[in-house]
């Protein structure tokens, strides 16, 4: 099986979103230098370069990017995880309404030797987290201070990470962190 890696947007301050979960200004990386709904080149190296065979997201990531338009980031199959299933679900979305282990069970049953990448919000964070079903956390740490909102690791632990491998770009620093006792 692949690694399971959390990859999340966070402020310096520790949040991943607003009061009322706005993450625009934190995800600005994300998109082109002129704004558009495109995916800047950062995004586009760290998907070229991917092992992903599976993605696994929130509700919440789900709705707020409108199902991606039916057509994905990383073209593989994508688990969301949710109380409920909606009527509109594209092709490529299966959703799990009974649990992270359910999602990662069935990610891992379709990725084979490729990875499972855990997309999402702190909820999501957490709950792997908590359960101990990641190999790795990768955090984009954005140059912003919010102040105020959701913080990403409020509640869990303690769990003990190895050093960082850390790589700098213009918008962000990227910090992977193993989680100790894990296997590699």
């Amino acid at each position: 099986m692949g690694t399971v890696v959390l990859d999340i947007t966070m402020s310096l301050d520790g949040f991943v979103a607003t009061q009322d979960h706005d993450t625009e200004r934190l995800h600005a990386w994300v998109f082109s230098d002129a704004g558009q709904t495109v995916f800047g080149p950062e995004v586009r190296e760290l998907m070229e370069t991917s092992w992903t065979g599976a993605v696994i997201a929130g509700r919440r990531t789900y709705d707020v990017s409108g199902g991606w338009g039916g057509d994905p980031p990383v073209p593989v199959p994508y688990f969301v995880i949710s109380h409920d299933v909606p009527d509109d679900a594209g092709e490529r979305f299966t959703f799990v309404t009974d649990g992270v282990r359910s999602a990662l069970e069935q990610a891992q049953a379709v990725a084979g030797d490729g990875g499972v990448y855990v997309m999402g919000g702190a909820d999501i964070a957490r709950q792997f987290l908590a359960a101990g079903l990641l190999d790795e956390i990768r955090v984009h740490l954005v140059p912003v201070l919010l102040g105020a909102g959701i913080p990403l690791f409020g509640g869990v632990g303690p769990v003990e990470l190895e050093p960082p491998r850390v790589r700098c770009f213009p918008r962000r620093t990227e910090l992977t962190y193993r989680v100790a006792g894990k296997a590699a």
